[in-house]
Order: structure tokens, then C-alpha cells, then sequence
């Protein structure tokens, strides 16, 4: 017999990210995170492989990167919207976790398991923030998938991409709400 969780239930049913715009100071200190990160890597992992890491990214970091995104995007002919959604990622952030995929070459586990890994702990940090009580958004845009960005920002080893960047704060308006999936459109019932 089952043995439910109905607080759990009901945050997954009503959980909201917060638009990134929307989070201010102040932001968990690393002893607030390092449950939240703990939380996020309880994912599945085939094989025991951990293909993720994380870069916990402080406002100083925030600064450095938006300097260096609006770099790229002006070295590689950006538009100014390029240029503005560049910096904005990391301007108006004061602290983001960077969950790289990082897959590891062996015959066990295809490396899209891995890649989807590091999907499952984009949301796991997401869920895990907002049940800690911070508001959590989860972005990616180009600085995640530009190599000439992502390899100098991040360390990148040529194997690794950027799953997402998911910045973490205090929630300053409530997020609102979007039309929902349609389930019983999206969903195949297969009983023989």
C-alpha cells in the first residue's frame, strides 16, 4: 500500500519558478545553500557516475561575467538586444548556481542519461530553493550555449555543456501564474 506525501504532492502541484527579474537580497548564505545543493545532486544517476558539477556564482562573480558576456556578444557582432540579454543574465542576479553536464566516456550509461542528469538537477535545485523558501528560476540563453562564452566563464572541459543557470533569491512579487499543460491531450494511455 502506498504511504503518501500530500505536503510534497501539493508543493509539486502548486510549485512556481520566480522569474529571475523578480529575486533581490537577500540570498542563502553557504550554510543555507549547502542543503538546497545537497537536496538538488539527489538525482538520478546511473551508474554512480555524478556527470554534473556545480559553480555557486556570488555577485562578484555576477559582475565579472556580465563584463564578459557583453564582450563576447560585441566581439562576435551582437546585437543590442544579444548584448542586453547577456548581461541582464547575470546584471540583475545576486547569486546563481551554474550546473554544468559533464558526462564521462564509458560503455555503461549513454551519454544522454548522463546530459539528462544534469537536467534532473537543474530542477532539483530549482524544487529544492523554493522548498527551502527562496525563490529559484531556471535560465539558460546563449551565454549557457556559446563555447566562445561558456569555456572561459566557466572552466568548461570539452565534453561539458551548461545544463542551466539557476539563480537563487528573495522573492520580491508573487510570480504569475501561466496556463498549464493540458494533460489529457499530452497524454497516451497504452492498455494493451
Amino acid at each position: 500500500m502506498p504511504n503518501p506525501n500530500p505536503a510534497a504532492l501539493d508543493f509539486l502541484l502548486t510549485r512556481r519558478s520566480r522569474p529571475a527579474k523578480t529575486l533581490s537580497l537577500p540570498v542563502p548564505t553557504p550554510a543555507e545553500l549547502t542543503p538546497i545543493l545537497t537536496a538538488a545532486l539527489r538525482v538520478p544517476d546511473h551508474g554512480k557516475l555524478e556527470p554534473w558539477r556545480l559553480l555557486v556564482l556570488t555577485r562578484p562573480a555576477m559582475i565579472r561575467l556580465a563584463d564578459l558576456a557583453e564582450a563576447r556578444a560585441r566581439a562576435t557582432g551582437g546585437t543590442e538586444e544579444r548584448i542586453a540579454k547577456g548581461r541582464g543574465q547575470f546584471d540583475q542576479g545576486n547569486l546563481a548556481v551554474v550546473v554544468i553536464a559533464s558526462p564521462k566516456a564509458q560503455d555503461k550509461v549513454p551519454e544522454i542519461e548522463q546530459i539528462l542528469s544534469a537536467g534532473a538537477a537543474c530542477l532539483g535545485l530549482v524544487n529544492a530553493a523554493l522548498a527551502a523558501g527562496w525563490g529559484a528560476c531556471w535560465l539558460t540563453g546563449w551565454v549557457s550555449h556559446d563555447r566562445g562564452f561558456a569555456e572561459p566563464a566557466f572552466g568548461l572541459a570539452p565534453q561539458e555543456t551548461v545544463a542551466g543557470i539557476v539563480h537563487i533569491g528573495t522573492e520580491t512579487t508573487p510570480p504569475p501564474d501561466r496556463p498549464r499543460p493540458d494533460i489529457a491531450r499530452l497524454t497516451q494511455w497504452i492498455t494493451e
